[in-house]
């Protein structure tokens, strides 16, 4: 039922028309996501179809009872105009581009039955017609919406805080840097830095997750979610449209208009498809009544005539179904994803994520909790505040997990971070910037190594520890920072389900060796890749693919990972929190930063490249089967309408099925 492209809606036509003499029906800012609009718009279809079948049952009754033909034909018409008024409008904006679809085709075949005097048949194609949209509507509707409660009612204005005094200005005047205080209840209106008070904030808009997560000095806030009970203070880290909210919002916006390769098949059905049809139609109409010597308008003995035949052929050729088969599947994954702190960037990854035979992880953040707690700092060179000033500052300019733990540990230190210039993130190794006019280095040991006054040293090795280590180098420096991070419980539950699936797992790493193992052996991953570099990772990932034969996602949340993310088959960032550079590349985010829903995320794949097969076979197997039947039998029009409409209602009722799809049972345990 729906058009290929965007076109005014019965809804925004009819409004815009009452605005200009009743202003109060102008039309309002809605939702980020058309929920509202499509919400009424069904209603009014709803409505508009209920005035065709109520005209076109007085119409039949008074040619029955009161053998009022001329009566009945007026009722007939009213009942035509309910019916056909957005289809009617709809292939109107279609025909103005010199473009023809499947609006037009049931609004031509109304008009034929007219002509035959078949006005009961017209009136109740019309009527299932505009029945069905309004049934698609208000199941697209509560897809949208389901979309939309996420975002709903983001804060508008934000209170700063300067100099001790607080003033309201709009979020869009955000910038990086500003101190802003938000109280109980309160949404965050950016992201930002805890610098004073403790609380918990509600981030089930955000990532799914009901339970409420603990904010104190050095934490992140997202934007759009909500302070339950504490007073905070923070500091803005990017401004309120490269907010993570926003991010999400443009990556489901960005995912409902890019097309899987199975929408791109049924795309086809439109102008050249129709155009197809209309001149099989026109040549069968001549083939019956030439041909085979049918009456071509009226038969006096009641048997279909030629131009009855055509009509009936022009319906059940329509590729209502088939249009709607895949997008209707792909909207309703992308809004079961969403409920579930699961989006994707589109149907391609939808359909590419069902494929998938290899997946590989990174380990810190991914496989590990990312909460990395620091276990001891070990100075060779300078002074300890030194060290931790220089930590602190270069952390400062850095959204890698290690970066996000070091600055949460400074707020401990007490050491104020300084002013950095020329900084510069080097991939797979770490930091670099000036301080205070000299020039230092925080990240791996092959970064400090790299340095001019330490080649040819030996410096210690992180031995067996399960997190990393951080050296902190410069001119008159030189330390480092153990940390030990968590394995997540459900990453051992994860691997095991994917194996059980046939799924090959392997790790990819830039940690050294020893550490790698210790962790993948706690998991159970199935092969190790360690000491990587990000380029090493991106050719690790073109041997895993063996030359396009093999489907293979990558799951990461860092810097690093970007690279390896992008030339994966899928792409798949962790949470919310995840780096910049992440999350524009993956094609699908756990916003929950929970490596269990992948599970879901892949069971949500599965089931949707399912129910898009069984959508095209019963689409296409209708049209099929009808056509044949309408060539060699002439098949009532009334039967015609049903299978057409039927088959449409069908394919939308089961891609609602994904709407509610269970957790998987290895994600429960978890």
């Amino acid at each position: 039922m729906f058009p290929e492209a965007p076109s005014p809606s019965l809804f925004s036509r009819l409004r815009v028309g009452c605005a200009a003499c009743f202003p109060k029906y102008a039309p309002r800012e809605h939702n980020v996501f058309g929920a509202d609009e499509e919400h009424e718009e069904w209603r009014l279809m709803a409505a508009l179809a209920a005035g065709c079948l109520l005209f076109g049952v007085l119409g039949l009754l008074t040619e029955i009872f009161l053998h009022n033909r001329t009566g009945g034909t007026a009722l007939y018409i009213l009942a035509y105009l309910c019916g056909g008024w957005d289809a009617a409008g709809d292939a109107w904006e279609r025909v103005r581009k010199g473009q023809l679809d499947v609006h037009f085709l049931m609004i031509a075949v109304a008009v034929g039955a007219g002509i035959i005097g078949a006005w009961r048949e017209g009136a109740l194609l019309l009527f299932l017609f505009s029945a069905s949209g309004a049934m698609e509507h208000f199941a697209m509707g509560r897809t949208k919406k389901a979309i939309d409660a996420l975002f709903r009612g983001a804060p508008k204005t934000a209170r700063v805080v300067n100099q001790g005094r607080e003033e309201q200005i709009p979020v869009e005047q955000l910038i990086p840097g500003m101190v802003i205080l938000v109280t109980t209840g309160e949404q965050i209106p950016a992201d930002l830095e805890v610098i004073k008070g403790e609380s918990a904030c509600d981030e089930s808009n955000m990532t799914g997750e009901a339970a409420p997560v603990a904010k104190r000095p050095g934490d992140t806030a997202l934007s759009g979610t909500i302070n339950l009970w504490g007073v905070l203070e923070g500091r803005v880290l990017r401004r309120a449209s490269e907010s993570s909210l926003q991010k999400i919002i443009r990556l489901i916006q960005n995912a409902q208009n890019l097309k899987a390769p199975s929408q791109r098949f049924t795309d086809k059905f439109g102008t050249g498809y129709t155009w197809t049809i209309l001149s099989l139609c026109t040549v069968m109409f001549f083939v019956w009544w030439l041909g085979l010597g049918l009456a071509p308008f009226e038969t006096l003995d009641g048997s279909a005539s030629a131009f009855y035949r055509t009509m009936t052929l022009l319906v059940v050729a329509s590729p209502c179904a088939l249009v709607l088969s895949v997008p209707s599947a792909i909207l309703s994954a992308i809004a079961s994803g969403a409920r579930r702190g699961i989006l994707y960037r589109g149907g391609a990854a939808i359909e590419t994520l069902a494929n998938v035979s290899v997946v590989a992880l990174d380990k810190t953040g991914t496989l590990t909790s990312g909460n990395l707690s620091l276990a001891e700092i070990e100075l060779f060179e300078g002074e300890e505040k030194l060290f931790q000033t220089i930590a602190h500052s270069l952390a400062r300019l850095s959204e890698h997990p290690l970066s996000r733990a070091i600055r949460r540990i400074a707020t401990t230190w007490g050491t104020p971070a300084m002013e950095a210039e020329n900084f510069e993130t080097i991939l797979g190794r770490g930091v670099t910037a000036t301080i205070d006019g000299e020039p230092y280095v925080m990240g791996s040991r092959k970064l400090v190594l790299g340095l001019e006054r330490f080649k040819g040293r030996e410096l210690l090795s992180a031995g067996k520890t399960v997190g990393a280590v951080v050296w902190v180098a410069g001119d008159h420096l030189l330390g480092r920072m153990i940390f030990t991070d968590e394995i997540r419980p459900e990453s051992a539950v994860t691997l095991r389900a994917l194996h059980a699936q046939g799924v090959r797992t392997v790790m990819l790493t830039g940690d050294h060796d020893e550490a790698a193992r210790l962790i993948g052996g706690k998991v159970g991953i199935g092969e190790i890749l360690s000491e990587l570099s990000p380029d090493r990772k991106v050719q690790a990932i073109e041997n895993l693919k063996d030359g396009g034969k093999v489907r293979v996602a990558m799951i990461g949340d860092g810097v690093n990972d970007a690279p390896c993310i992008a030339a994966a088959d899928v792409g798949i960032a962790m949470g919310a929190r995840g780096s910049d550079a992440a999350l524009e590349q993956a094609e699908v985010v756990l916003m929950n930063d929970r490596i269990e829903n992948f599970l879901l995320a892949r069971l949500l794949s599965v089931q949707a490249k399912s129910i898009i097969t069984q959508n095209i076979i019963v689409a296409l197997g209708t049209v099929l089967v009808m056509v044949s039947a309408a060539f060699i039998y002439p098949v009532p029009l009334t039967l015609g309408v049903a299978a057409h409409e039927g088959s449409t209602l069908l394919v939308v009722l089961n891609s609602l099925r994904l709407l509610a799809i269970k957790l998987p049972e290895a994600s429960k345990d978890a």
